[in-house]
């Protein structure tokens, strides 16, 4: 699609968009080691995704929304994330809707098929935040969204060819190996792109690749060949590597064993920001689990619920399959239960729905285990707060809120943090319960460790996340040096 053919949205700056052949190529990793290879060598760069479909978001600078991998991304470049860079994101909240936000805040509810026919009226913001990066950024590294040839999205399209199309950015495609097939994914995406599409394509790059490269000579011989496209390099399967998860959840679950603290969150359809529970994950003296509410609930320390874009159906499902009643035996028995955002809204007695915003209006009840009540409105709390845990150490914590509603009752006089002129959440009066509003709860070490300390488990010592993510995008960034041609990209990705 072009639009606005007569003006240069690509004059000021260079850029290069990272497409794939898949979703979960590896858009994300490569653009986010692409960053910090660029920032590491004194680059003014950025990160940009015109379209992000995501329930992992993050909380700006400028008080808006964006995908959680741009803000990686953003922390690549040695930025703070903004929402020009990721001006447009879907925030899915049932099988065929979503929660549009454009810059940042909430702009409708849409349906696919209508937000497919409504895209034409999004680019022009997709173009503002475009041109105001490049007044501040001397290169951009963009990131598509899915697959550039899915035929039946083609028309109207502002996340992949759409938009190079229209500020004429060249573009790397992106295939993932473990799939399967790769040669056939790479030769049948170009296959069914336009011919100006095609040359827009500077080469291809060959991801998560296990064993001896020399077998991909002649497939790689025969691509080059078939295409007349080079093959910019074959990235190696990182199997340390961590990097936050623009949306997938690993459902994976770990064998507990005796000397681990044992902690299940149940997997609700429309989990969100499920990056709160990274460190969690990556802690070794922690054996998390993320368990279906299909499933029976395993034995347990502490229960997590988790934040969710559509709380009072998820709040629905987890009564259907009567994870209240284990909820409420798992407290008799000692246990321990946090509530993060829609969880810490299910601990009330009733959750108010007055406009039908996630649904038809009304009430619903909560799981009536604290003394308040929530009342759902279409504007939504998008904050960056600092605080302090209200109890025992007052560990700090820095976090942010991303919620539509407002919680009013008794047991908010003992909350669980406190800041300079307000508070939030709230903690039961016997000390087994604990709910917030707020996400990034366990990033910061102290307030990891307070908490951990809280719900039951001896001598914590948990890792430096911020460390953790910070390698993790150093090593995405070493290995591209590694393995990519750098030099066949050194005219438009590379400052000279």
């Amino acid at each position: 699609m072009k639009q606005n053919a007569n003006h240069n949205y690509f004059s000021k700056t260079m850029a290069l968009m990272i497409q794939g052949t898949t979703s979960d190529a590896g858009k994300t990793a490569i653009a986010t080691g692409l960053c910090r290879l660029l920032h590491r060598q004194g680059v003014n760069v950025a990160p940009f995704k015109p379209q992000n479909m995501a329930l992992n978001s993050a909380v700006t600078v400028d008080g808006g929304e964006i995908g959680r991998a741009q803000a990686v991304q953003a922390q690549a470049c040695g930025l703070v994330a903004h929402t020009d860079m990721n001006p447009v994101l879907l925030k899915p909240n049932s099988e065929t809707g979503s929660q549009l936000i454009i810059h940042g805040k909430i702009s409708g509810q849409m349906n696919a098929r209508d937000y497919h026919a409504y895209k034409p009226m999004v680019m022009p913001y997709v173009l503002e935040s475009w041109q105001r990066l490049q007044q501040h950024y001397d290169y951009l590294i963009v990131e598509g969204a899915g697959s550039p040839a899915e035929i039946n999205l083609r028309e109207h399209d502002i996340a992949n060819m759409g938009f190079a199309e229209t500020v004429n950015c060249p573009v790397i495609l992106v295939a993932d190996i473990e799939r399967g097939g790769v040669f056939a994914q790479l030769a049948g995406t170009l296959a069914l792109l336009s011919p100006s599409e095609q040359g827009r394509i500077r080469g291809f790059i060959i991801n998560r690749f296990r064993g001896d490269v020399s077998l991909l000579d002649s497939g790689i011989k025969w691509l080059e060949q078939h295409t007349n496209k080079p093959v910019l390099g074959v990235l190696p399967y990182l199997k340390d590597l961590y990097l936050e998860a623009e949306d997938s959840l690993n459902l994976k679950s770990n064998t507990p064993t005796s000397d681990q603290f044992n902690i299940v969150i149940p997997r609700l359809p429309q989990l969100s920001n499920h990056t709160d529970f990274d460190i969690l994950r990556l802690h070794p003296q922690v054996n998390l689990q993320f368990i279906e509410v299909t499933q029976p609930c395993p034995p347990c320390d502490l229960i997590i619920l988790a934040g969710s874009k559509n709380t009072c159906n998820d709040l629905k499902i987890l009564q259907q399959y009567h994870w209240d009643q284990v909820i409420h035996k798992h407290l008799r028995y000692g246990g321990k239960l946090i509530g993060i955002c829609a969880g810490f809204q299910m601990l009330g007695q009733q959750i108010h729905d007055p406009d039908g915003m996630e649904g038809a209006k009304g009430s619903r009840h909560g799981l009536a285990l604290l003394d308040f009540e929530t009342t759902l409105q279409t504007e939504k709390q998008l904050k960056q707060r600092s605080g302090r845990l209200q109890f025992k150490s007052q560990a700090a914590v820095s976090v942010y809120e991303i919620h539509t509603g407002i919680s009013t009752g008794k047991a908010l006089d003992y909350p669980a943090i406190c800041f300079e002129q307000s508070c939030d959440g709230a903690i039961s009066k016997d000390n087994q319960i604990l709910g917030t509003y707020c996400h990034g709860l366990f990033d910061q070490r102290s307030a990891c460790d307070a908490l951990l300390t809280w719900a039951g488990l001896a001598q914590v010592n948990t890792p430096n996340y911020n460390a953790l993510r910070e390698a993790g995008i150093d090593l995405l960034a070493d290995t591209l040096e590694q393995f990519l041609d750098l030099s066949q990209l050194e005219g438009f990705i590379v400052k000279t």
